[in-house]
């Protein structure tokens, strides 16, 4: 029986898995400029605190969930392979492309592990496709998967880990939930603004799928970078003390745009964020991120779906 074989190939910023790789990791982010070496300094302290980022991991893991989950739903002489490319650390989107085409696949739906999408912030995964394209056989095609935001089962997902997150506190809490996306520099974002609506509707999507009031949860921003421009506030550190004065008792952050647990959630939010709550005298959790969530995998399936429609 002959076999059609189809690819996806889950795209991730990427990370440096350990202390050691910090240095080598932000000259790649940074165009190939070492980074000053107080930065380097400060980021391996930071991944010695939580012992490493798991991204690469988690992102392979959710791979091979992915690959399960869509072979068991294949017709008879379908197949399917799913692996995972990072823009800057190993395995490189071009050698996920190459390593999925070796198996076979003619078709590949190239996904960006960020459901928000932009030409402008997210051109580099564009990018870094085309480049891979001549390595690729003849007869192969690839289509990006664009914006994913308002996937229902996305937002079902994420959901549930906000209910799951509000649970943990009792019931004489009074518990604000705070969905955190990632700061940019605001001269960026001027040249942009369809990019923030993206991300305003996923959270507001997330909060009427979890069934919040108005005045139960808030976007904020985390995570802000080591540049002297000025980044989108406010940062959901700083909203803690006024919530408190405000008589909310607990605080459970959400990172609603973040995919897989890495340095931005362990250390930005659970030690970083979890030493100011307790500071401000607030009771502290985080949602963790959708990972291998079996609803999060349904949702990747969905979005694998409609990409191939575009071959």
């Amino acid at each position: 029986m002959t076999v059609t074989k189809t690819g996806v190939l889950l795209m991730s910023f990427g990370s440096a898995a350990n202390a050691g790789e910090v240095s080598g990791y932000l000259a790649r982010v940074r165009g190939g400029r070492p980074a000053p070496d107080d930065l380097v300094t400060e980021f391996q302290r930071r991944y010695e605190v939580v012992g490493g980022s798991p991204l690469r991991k988690i992102t392979a893991d959710q791979a091979a969930a992915l690959e399960a989950l869509l072979n068991s739903r294949a017709s008879a002489g379908e197949a399917y392979r799913v692996t995972s490319g990072m823009r800057y650390s190993e395995p490189g989107i071009a050698d996920g492309l190459c390593s999925l085409a070796d198996w076979g696949a003619t078709r590949i739906a190239a996904i960006i592990m960020s459901p928000q999408y932009s030409p402008y912030f997210m051109g580099g995964y564009q990018r870094a496709v085309d480049a891979a394209r001549p390595r690729l056989p003849a007869g192969v095609s690839v289509a990006l998967s664009g914006s994913w935001h308002t996937e229902p089962l996305f937002t079902a997902a994420m959901a549930k880990l906000v209910h799951e997150g509000r649970a943990k506190f009792g019931m004489a809490e009074r518990v604000k939930t705070i969905m955190t996306v990632h700061s940019l520099p605001k001269p960026m974002v001027e040249k942009e603004p369809e990019y923030l609506n993206q991300l305003r509707e996923t959270t507001s999507l997330v909060a009427a799928r979890a069934a919040l009031n108005e005045g139960e949860w808030e976007q904020a921003y985390q995570s802000a970078g080591h540049t002297p421009e000025e980044w989108l506030k406010p940062d959901f550190k700083d909203r803690l003390p006024d919530l408190k004065s405000q008589g909310y008792t607990a605080v459970l952050v959400v990172p609603v745009q973040f995919l897989a647990d890495h340095l931005e959630t362990l250390y930005d939010v659970d030690t970083a964020g979890g030493t100011e709550a307790g500071e401000a005298g607030m009771k502290f959790a985080r949602s963790p991120a959708p990972n291998t969530l079996p609803l999060f995998i349904e949702a990747l399936a969905a979005v694998a779906g409609r990409t191939l429609k575009q071959l």
